[in-house]
């Protein structure tokens, strides 16, 4: 499922225009995107939850070259899967 899914799934369930549809989707990712940006977390019960990671400076190695890099450090998004959600894919 992409994006354009889930906004026609919306339309089809809701009965809202298409464009209505759309900006429900996209306000829910723009504000989902701000909080990590702020470094909250988000929860949204029984099916995952985002926080931010800090991943500290360390010396790497290309794996090409064999060549020591120094990789700067770094906060990227981490995503948790809900118990329930967890279940209902092992089924």
């Amino acid at each position: 499922m992409n994006k354009l899914d889930l906004i026609e799934a919306l339309q089809n369930h809701t009965n809202i225009s298409k464009n209505k549809a759309e900006a429900v989707v996209k306000l829910f990712i723009n504000e989902m995107s701000n909080a990590l940006a702020n470094g909250d977390r988000v929860e949204i019960r029984d099916l995952c939850s985002f926080c931010v990671k800090h991943y500290k400076a360390y010396t790497g190695r290309n794996p090409k070259t064999g060549e020591h890099v120094k990789v700067k450090e770094k906060k990227l998004p981490f995503f948790k899967c809900g118990k329930e959600l967890k279940e209902r894919v092992d089924k």
